[in-house]
């Protein structure tokens, strides 16, 4: 007899019957008038659903992972799986997750909508403009460039920028290596002033991050307005209040700033809002987004990208810190594929049970969950099945996370949903009413720089040092001069390793963290060191994911994930 087939995600998400965007607000006692409805199935919520004091009592869980393989672990995944499962059990749960990009989507790691039964929807629209906030942060971004160059070129209203000096870039929500540094204003005196620039993908532009990192529309406008765009012939630094930007960008972002009611499979509550990518932005999903849903229910979950070496840390760093949240719990998602990776598995090889490499690869989720407890988190890890599991390697995950004090939960979201997900809910509401889990960021904002780097390198990396090349020492003095030093760090790292070499996996010693170069987001208040190699617009792979994509008369996808 033949194997059944697994339907693929977007055939599940297809087939999966919706409710109207009504009765999930209602669910969360939410007024009707308060909705803007984008269709049937989707639609804003207003800022004035934010309430301090409900959030203060509710329960915010982060979701995190180990270090991933190219596909990723199934963060998403284990969140909405999570939720379903803890509305199955009784507690009222919303999901609260980034926005998925269009270079992931048409490149190698697919969308960001989760997958298998545990997924949000409508699939297509969330991993497809959605609700349009993807292209209102790119053209209120490129609107503050298109004003930089006209300010050059004037001749009566010149602020004098130096154009040797200017870091703003452009952005497009798509992966084009092309673009990463062009030249510009070429063909005449009409069209502009010859000058080098360069493009960001959409998640990596400092609007995106500003998005996330503001708690109001005004606090929007303030922080806009604080972007640092470069300096003078005479040295004096130039800011997008200075070009008088903050108003008109603020305009193209007055719908994007509101967070998008969605669902799950089994009709229960998401909200989706910003969409930074954590190797080179900090990796989480919007304040407003995270404080409306612990306004509406009782258990929020969310997740931060990548490992938690990355997302994990930049939320409990920087967006925590910032916004006052204060997680009552942390899931660390791993897979037995990874422990085989990080074992020194090949590609071709991930699906093989193999013991001695889960053995191996055990020591990058033991440093992991060392990670976690340095914020006074202990966490609950969940291991996303696959079919190739071997129950040999589940029980050696478990038994090893038993030593370390911390249970290992197989979670079968992918495969069952909600069902498949109850244990796993059940033990992270016994860590939240333990009230053993007390959060504290791992350093404090007022320490200097290299004193935060250093911080973030030895204690989480796992580095012997740290060296800064001499554009990166220029870079400090800058920082100085602009009076950054009390701002937290946002590492841009590749995600592939602890280390910002890729090809260190498990838990490497002994290594050193190269700081490259840094960039200043001032409006969002952050400090980005770019670390080896790291590009901040990625490009696509040898076969991109979009070659197997096709879309019918009936306007039905196909090849989507």
């Amino acid at each position: 007899m033949s194997a059944t087939k697994f339907l693929s995600d977007i055939e599940i998400a297809q087939k999966n019957e919706m409710f109207h965007i009504n009765k999930i607000a209602t669910k969360l006692n939410i007024d009707l008038d308060d909705l803007e409805l984008y269709g049937k199935y989707k639609a804003k919520l207003p800022l004035s659903i934010i309430d301090e004091k409900k959030i203060a009592k509710n329960n915010l869980v982060l979701v995190t992972a180990l270090t991933p393989t190219p596909a990723g672990e199934g963060k998403t995944t284990t969140s909405i799986g999570l939720t379903e499962g803890l509305n199955k059990i009784g507690k009222q749960t919303t999901v609260v997750l980034r926005e998925p990009s269009l270079g992931p989507v048409f490149g190698i790691k697919g969308g960001a909508a989760g997958g298998g039964y545990a997924q949000v929807v409508p699939m297509e629209d969330i991993n497809l403009h959605f609700t349009g906030d993807f292209s209102a942060i790119e053209k209120a971004n490129n609107l503050l460039s298109a004003l930089i160059d006209n300010n050059i070129q004037s001749k009566t209203r010149s602020l004098g920028i130096d154009p040797r000096t200017i870091v703003w870039k452009r952005v497009m929500d798509m992966n084009d290596r092309a673009l990463r540094q062009i030249t510009i204003g070429l063909g005449g005196t009409l069209n502009g002033i010859p000058r080098e620039d360069g493009f960001n993908i959409t998640p990596a532009s400092e609007v995106m991050a500003i998005l996330c990192m503001a708690e109001s529309f005004s606090d929007l406008k303030t922080k806009l307005g604080k972007i640092f765009i470069g300096f003078t012939f005479d040295k004096k630094p130039i800011y997008a209040n200075d070009l008088k930007a903050q108003n008109a960008m603020a305009i193209l972002l007055k719908d994007a700033i509101k967070p998008n009611l969605v669902q799950t499979l089994e009709g229960n509550p998401a909200i989706i809002h910003g969409g930074p990518f954590a190797n080179i932005a900090q990796g989480t999903n919007t304040i407003i987004a995270t404080k409306t849903g612990l306004s509406v229910s009782e258990y929020v979950i969310t997740e931060a990208g990548f490992g938690a070496d990355l997302g994990a840390e930049k939320f409990l760093n920087i967006k925590c810190v910032s916004a006052g949240l204060k997680p009552k719990a942390l899931v660390l998602v791993a897979t037995i594929r990874a422990l085989r990776h990080h074992g020194g598995a090949k590609k071709e090889e991930y699906n093989d049970p193999n013991i001695e490499r889960v053995k191996k690869g055990f020591a990058n989720l033991e440093k992991h969950i060392e990670n976690c407890k340095k914020f006074g988190l202990n966490p609950v890890v969940a291991i996303n099945a696959f079919p190739s599991d071997s129950e040999e390697e589940v029980k050696l995950i478990q038994n090893r996370c038993k030593k370390m004090g911390v249970q290992a939960i197989v979670a079968k979201g992918f495969a069952k949903g909600g069902d498949g997900m109850i244990e796993l809910a059940e033990a992270v509401v016994k860590e939240v009413e333990s009230g053993k889990n007390n959060f504290q960021p791992l350093y404090n904002w007022n320490l200097t720089i290299k004193e935060k780097i250093e911080r973030i390198a030895k204690e989480i990396y796992g580095a012997e040092a740290v060296e800064y090349s001499k554009k990166a020492i220029t870079d400090l003095k800058k920082i100085d001069t602009l009076g950054l030093q009390g701002l937290p760090i946002c590492m841009a790292k590749t995600q592939k390793s602890f280390s910002d070499n890729d090809k260190l996996l498990g838990r490497p010693t002994g290594f050193t963290v190269n700081v490259r170069e840094f960039e200043f987001a001032t409006g969002a208040g952050f400090i980005i060191p770019i670390l080896g190699k790291m590009m901040r617009m990625p490009g696509l792979p040898a076969t991109p994911a979009s070659e197997n994509m096709d879309i019918d008369d009936n306007g039905k996808i196909s090849g989507l994930s």
